[in-house]
């Protein structure tokens, strides 16, 4: 680095990242999805992130070629399993540089460039698994009047968000609505949600008129808009970024019918979903921080009970079907 480095710190449930770079703008999503998250410098990093801004970009790294294609938004990128370190490249823009075993990461930008999106979530996934967490792509509410919450999880556009916006609207608290971060230690299973803004879908805010007053009149290309959680919170119950025993595992598919069901669901068939969408087969097969989630998503369906939640015309009607399906017990008192 040239000058003086720009240095913040989160803590991750424990897990403190510690990322400097020359300029603050290097990563401005990252700020925004965990500003609340953020502590003070003098608290001791489990997580190192360097980020460097240079005219010239490393030579192509040493290992095997693991993921050679497109990324939706970002572009052509390659990634490369170097044994101990994985390199993401984005060619000729920036890389990253992931030594997970020894706690650090090292990204390298060309001059006005912004950390791209995936290689900002591929560092900070390998952040959270060297403190034993693990990202997954789910919804995450506690339960009415409890501190247990269910983690829901389908393909992106199968109505995660619409059906978290009906369930709060019934007293569940969102914790997240898409990323959800599990905890899977001996006294068991946690979760906790990441505390970034809500993207609402023109036929979510026409679903449930309630959402209205935190909406404009500006929708994106995708027919979204970004709700931040302090405006969401002003209409229903935002949870903080706790981590909280997991009481259920839900899979959620769209009712054929329009009725609305909650039907227990195989372990087998609800880890194979889980992981169809969570993890990720390379080239080279899984990576280990791959290989470290999918044992996480096999302990957390052999711990709580799983469902398969179809989802009609009144998402609402949900909430009286998982509030008995998933009575209060030991998991509320933790």
């Amino acid at each position: 680095m040239t000058g003086a480095a720009t240095t913040f710190c989160y803590d991750l449930n424990g897990q403190v990242i510690r990322i400097s770079a020359e300029r603050a703008e290097f990563w401005p999503s990252f700020d925004l999805m965990l500003g609340t998250l953020r502590v003070g410098e003098a608290v001791e990093p489990g997580f190192r992130v360097d980020i460097f801004e240079t005219p010239a970009l490393p030579e192509p790294p040493e290992g095997k070629l693991a993921f050679d294609g497109e990324v939706p938004l970002d572009g052509h990128c390659r990634i490369i399993d170097g044994g101990d370190v994985v390199h993401l490249v984005f060619p000729g823009l920036q890389t990253a540089s992931i030594h997970a075993d020894e706690g650090w990461a090292e990204i390298r930008v060309h001059p006005d460039s912004k950390v791209k999106w995936t290689l900002l979530m591929m560092v900070l996934d390998a952040a959270l698994d060297a403190g034993g967490q693990h990202m997954l792509h789910t919804a995450g509410l506690t339960l009415p009047g409890r501190e247990a919450l269910v983690l829901i999880h389908a393909p992106s556009g199968t109505g995660k968000s619409t059906t978290s916006m009906a369930l709060a609207s019934q007293g569940f608290g969102l914790c997240s609505d898409d990323a959800m971060i599990l905890d899977v230690k001996a006294q068991g299973v946690t979760a906790w949600g990441m505390p970034r803004r809500v993207k609402i879908h023109r036929n979510t805010a026409a679903m449930l008129p309630f959402l209205s007053p935190c909406l404009g009149d500006t929708w994106d290309a995708e027919g979204e808009q970004a709700v931040s959680l302090d405006r969401l919170g002003e209409i229903i119950r935002i949870e903080d970024a706790r981590a909280r025993p997991v009481a259920a595992l839900l899979h959620l598919e769209r009712s054929a019918d329009g009725q609305t069901r909650l039907m227990p669901m195989a372990r087998t068939d609800a880890m194979v979903a889980l992981a169809t969408d969570n993890v990720r087969t390379g080239m080279t097969g899984l990576l280990p921080i791959q290989k470290r989630r999918m044992a996480a998503i096999a302990a957390l369906v052999k711990a709580v009970p799983t469902f398969t939640l179809e989802v009609g015309s009144s998402p609402a009607d949900a909430a009286a079907l998982i509030a008995s399906a998933v009575p209060p017990g030991r998991l509320d008192q933790d």
